[in-house]
């Protein structure tokens, strides 16, 4: 049997342990994959909600990245099934295909509470921690069952590591425009969150996609509607939900918590690793009362209100101080040293200045029949247009527990142009 009936026969017949999701209905695993989900390192994710402290906005989001797991190896599946169907000129390998497969079953296994959140802090990427576990007992030996390579499955996830063409391939399919990650957590979290702006017409978009062996996935003109909703989708999933004002709150206080923790000594980033929810608050109530008093007001939803908005200005040097965790807290310090002046009662710690990362928004996915890339096609989605969409969602906020008086000259220097 050549490499692409195997594949087929896989595809067909192993995949047959069912599981029952809300959002793609029956998600079919292999006897092989269900051990793996069966594993304490997979079981973590069962414990750790897919967007943290979102549920304190949106009581429904209460989803965990374990079903969010499942979701994207379904769509992975998906996506291979139709590869093997329409392309006779790429030459997939049954191991590179079955890496793929558990690369995306497995892309969340280093995620840990607040992982998003904390990009600025000094923590390891969750992919790097992710290949770390892969390459660990008991999961290296349960990827080699299933057929597949631990060490390409890791490299598929984590773009540090040297890979084989097969594998560059797939990491680009995991990791791209129309990759099953966003195709599923944008429709997910839409669906437990309960608002309409993330789900994902995947069926169409499944039929207008092919393989390419340079550029991963492609697409036809008449696919460009669906990659501008998807595009539009992240944009606003981002504004209405993942940076809604008082989940970047919740975010923000618990950055500044876990910033002094590590800054001061009292907690060290391999703590936070493979922590789940629980652990997590343990963890943070833990911390001395200075940092422990930020966490457990997150933890019991006593969020602080925002105070100041104003939209992020990349020529602005005040503003772009801000990217800088030392700098920031500085300028929070001495915001709350002219808040004093005023004769407001408020600590140090109790002023937060929040600025979201930028976001990117991939316009680069190649159009075949137009032989040009999204961005030079009839779309709004240009270069210049992902630019401003991503310019609109960074808004600086300055959170506080009490009202602070608006001529602050923390304000003002925000607000002043450079």
């Amino acid at each position: 049997m050549g490499e692409m009936e195997r594949i087929r026969e896989y595809l067909s017949n192993s995949l047959s342990e069912a599981y029952r999701d809300p959002l793609w209905k029956h998600i079919y695993l292999s006897n092989g994959m269900v051990k793996i989900c069966q594993s304490k390192d997979f079981m973590r994710l069962s414990r750790i909600r897919q967007l943290g402290p979102a549920y304190l906005i949106y009581p429904g989001a209460v989803h965990t990245r374990y079903s969010h797991s499942l979701g994207v190896f379904t769509i992975a599946c998906q996506i291979l099934s139709l590869f093997v169907r329409k392309s006779s000129t790429l030459a997939f390998s049954f191991e590179g295909c079955v890496s793929f497969l558990l690369a995306a079953l497995l892309h969340d296994l280093g995620h840990f509470p607040y992982t998003h959140s904390l990009k600025e802090l000094p923590l390891e990427e969750h992919e790097a921690l992710t290949a770390q576990i892969l390459l660990t007992e008991p999961i290296r030996d349960l990827i080699r069952d299933e057929g597949a390579n631990p060490e390409l499955v890791a490299a598929i996830i984590d773009k540090s590591r040297p890979i084989s063409w097969e594998g560059g391939f797939f990491r680009s399919i995991l990791s791209g425009v129309l990759d099953p990650d966003k195709l599923d957590y944008l429709s997910r979290d839409a669906f437990h969150c309960g608002v309409p702006y993330g789900m994902q017409d995947l069926d169409f978009i499944l039929s207008r996609i092919e393989a390419d062996p340079e550029r991963g996935i492609v697409i036809d003109q008449k696919g460009i509607l669906a990659v501008e909703h998807l595009l539009f989708s992240k944009y606003l999933m981002y504004s209405s939900v993942y940076w809604h004002r008082d989940i970047r709150a919740a975010t923000s206080m618990m950055k500044k918590a876990l910033y002094l923790a590590l800054d001061g000594g009292s907690l060290s980033p391999k703590e936070l690793y493979g922590l789940d929810d629980e652990s997590f608050r343990l963890r943070a109530q833990a911390l001395p009362p200075r940092e422990g008093r930020l966490a457990t007001l997150v933890f019991e939803g006593k969020l602080f209100p925002s105070r100041f908005e104003i939209p992020f200005d990349l020529d602005n040097p005040t503003h772009k101080s801000l990217e800088d965790l030392k700098l920031r807290a500085r300028i929070e310090a001495d915001g709350a040293a002219q808040a004093r002046l005023c004769g407001l009662a408020l600590e140090n710690d109790d002023l937060i200045i929040d600025l979201p990362e930028a976001i990117s928004f991939e316009t680069e996915l190649w159009v075949k029949d137009l032989g040009l890339p999204l961005s030079e096609c009839k779309t709004v989605f240009g270069a210049d247009a992902a630019r401003v969409f991503s310019r609109r969602l960074r808004v600086i906020r300055v959170y506080s527990p009490v009202e602070l008086p608006q001529d602050l000259e923390l304000f003002n220097s925000l607000a002043r142009k450079r």
